[in-house]
């Protein structure tokens, strides 16, 4: 009997040593990541199925938190689409969307704004400062963050033709306050900030979590923007994950149909985002446990990066 319960006692001994030397391998995997990335600023869009699965907002608080322990500068920009859906069915409002953008009246855009900068913003902060960060909720309406004007949407009729249409007060952005963000840096909170926009007159703005991220990262000169959503990145025709393109190819990509459908605005947000001056822009699969942790600090990343030229 001793021999056997020494045995085992080995053999839990090897597995631990296996383990342990695991986890060694993966700190000095990430090793060159930390010192390239130290005092760097990324923007990571947050939303999707990661938003709403309990295990994985822990994961996400807890990974944001890491980031900034290692000294890289994580801005946080949240979603809300179906928590403001939700509210809005209880409200017994009827949502309209066309093209993927939801219509926005006055009555709406109130709601919006309740939701967006109250109840999830404050969820996200509590939740990364449970993991034992110090973040801070704004909208894009404090110090003029987000300044925005009303979006002239259009799409294509037979036969060729245009129109626009009115989606009520959904805006874009023109121009972003990076003063607000550059003195949260320095205090070093971390910034969670709920996609509305502020226009000329004081008039309030649904702003897309893409697009409001995608203007902070470029309008700061962020080195990532991470983008959390609900696919493992930009698939090819066969089904199969691309990891790397250039600005040229995605846009190629998405004119043989490539990529399609509710891909196209993501790509075109990261797009922008590099022609402004980010070093690369990821979309990736939050529904990964730490995803952020294996894009950062991996070889081979988690979903598909856009830069301006290929390497």
């Amino acid at each position: 009997m001793p021999m056997a319960t020494n045995k085992k006692n080995g053999l839990k001994n090897i597995t631990g040593l296996r383990s342990l030397l695991r986890t060694a391998e993966t700190l000095t995997e990430a090793l060159p990541y930390l010192q390239e990335f130290g005092g760097k600023t990324f923007v990571v869009k947050y939303g999707g199925h990661a938003m709403g699965d309990e295990t994985l907002s822990e994961q996400f608080a807890s990974d944001i938190v890491l980031l900034k322990q290692v000294g890289i500068n994580p801005v946080i920009v949240h979603g809300g689409g179906p928590q403001i859906g939700r509210m809005l069915d209880q409200m017994k409002i009827k949502s309209e969307f066309i093209d993927g953008l939801r219509v926005t009246d006055k009555r709406t855009v109130d709601i919006v704004e309740m939701v967006l900068a109250g109840s999830i913003n404050k969820e996200v902060v509590t939740a990364i400062n449970d993991a034992g960060g110090t973040a801070v909720g704004i909208s894009g309406k404090d110090g003029n963050l987000i300044q925005a004007r009303k979006l002239k949407h259009t799409r294509k009729t037979p036969p060729n033709k245009r129109e626009t249409i009115d989606l009520g007060f959904v805006g874009e952005p023109y121009a972003v306050n990076t003063e607000v963000l550059d003195t949260l840096a320095s205090s070093k909170m971390i910034p969670v900030i709920a996609p509305l926009g502020i226009g000329r007159n004081g008039t309030t703005f649904n702003i897309n979590a893409d697009t409001a991220a995608g203007a902070i990262a470029g309008a700061i000169g962020a080195t990532r923007l991470l983008m959390l959503t609900d696919v493992a990145g930009v698939l090819d025709k066969k089904g199969d994950l691309m990891t790397n393109m250039s600005a040229r190819n995605a846009q190629l990509l998405i004119k043989n149909e490539t990529i399609s459908g509710g891909m196209i605005p993501k790509i075109e947000t990261c797009l922008k985002a590099v022609e402004n001056g980010v070093e690369a822009a990821v979309i990736m699969d939050g529904r990964v446990p730490h995803a952020l942790l294996l894009e950062i600090f991996t070889e081979h990343g988690a979903g598909t990066m856009i830069r301006a030229k290929k390497e």
